[in-house]
């Protein structure tokens, strides 16, 4: 199975609705049978035991390195954007819709 990493906006916007945006993607994706992977999650973990937002980014690079595809969920954000370069800089595949990673994998 697919391992599928979902970069999004997080701090731009409603942080809940970003959450939800992810979650959406995620449910989605396993719907098709992939992996998702959903670095917002860490949301509630923050709630509980906030950390730096360092720590989560480079948690989140790390989980881009061993992931099959990454899919681009539309909003700005640095943070994704360097998600997306990474996963360029490694090799992997980078979609910006469920369907084109759906013709792509």
């Amino acid at each position: 199975m697919k391992r599928i990493y979902l970069a999004s906006a997080y701090t731009i916007g409603d942080k809940e609705i970003n959450v939800k945006r992810q979650l959406d993607a995620a449910n989605e994706l396993m719907d098709l049978n992939y992996v998702p992977y959903v670095p917002l999650l860490s949301h509630f973990q923050h709630l509980v035991h906030p950390r730096p937002d360092e720590d989560w980014l480079h948690i989140g690079k790390e989980w881009v390195k061993v992931c099959h595809a990454v899919l681009r969920l539309p909003g700005e954000s640095k943070g994704a954007d360097a998600e997306v370069a990474l996963a360029h800089y490694c090799g992997i595949p980078v979609f910006y819709s469920i369907k084109e990673l759906k013709e792509g994998l």
